[in-house]
């Protein structure tokens, strides 16, 4: 695979978390960080990975046509993963190991769904002659190198809150959980299949 293509597919993967058209994508991820601090980056780095592999395994099978979903299914199920995220937060017991492990899991699970959110899209834009391994490779690299730009820039946001402000961690959870689950409802309103 040429270096040229790969770069178009690892912009590709970077915009799919970055752009403004990402929203759901970046409060997913906002919910996912919510209750972790600076300390928390090894952890939070496996846990954005977890939902790179779950996203790119139903990008692969989607886009081998082994999986085919409802895209209108698909719009909905995407802000009801945010909307669990937080509502975890919310009435969660913070970063135990129990809740970590679990977080882990969801994060793989619900990575399963946004996959298939972008399948439809590049499904077209790889051509039959071109070697789709070499181009999700790309695309996956590109997505996780956004995710963790975002959560560098998240954890640093809460270390200058927390460094320089008498919030605590809990009302800091609290806050973003309940913006997030506001957001994502009604993204998931707004997108019933029925």
């Amino acid at each position: 695979m040429p270096l040229q293509d790969f770069i178009f597919y690892f912009k590709l993967g970077w915009e799919h978390i970055i752009s403004a058209d990402a929203l759901d994508h970046q409060l997913f991820v906002l919910a996912l960080v919510a209750i972790y601090s600076y300390r928390d980056l090894k952890q939070v780095l496996i846990l954005v990975t977890a939902f790179t592999i779950g996203h790119s395994l139903t990008l692969f099978l989607s886009i081998t046509d082994v999986l085919r979903f409802d895209s209108k299914w698909v719009e909905f199920l995407i802000p009801c993963t945010i909307v669990i995220t937080a509502v975890i937060n919310l009435f969660g017991k913070g970063s135990s190991l129990k809740s970590v492990k679990i977080n882990y899991y969801l994060a793989l699970v619900f990575g399963l769904i946004h996959g298939m959110g972008f399948a439809n899209s590049i499904r077209m834009m790889l051509a039959k002659d071109q070697n789709i391994g070499w181009g999700l490779f790309g695309f996956n690299v590109g997505l996780e190198a956004g995710q963790v730009f975002v959560v560098v820039l998240i954890l640093a946001l809460t270390f200058i809150i927390f460094s320089y402000t008498n919030i605590k961690r809990r009302d800091w959870v609290l806050f973003v959980s309940a913006a997030v689950f506001s957001l994502a409802l009604k993204m998931a309103l707004e997108r019933i299949p029925f």
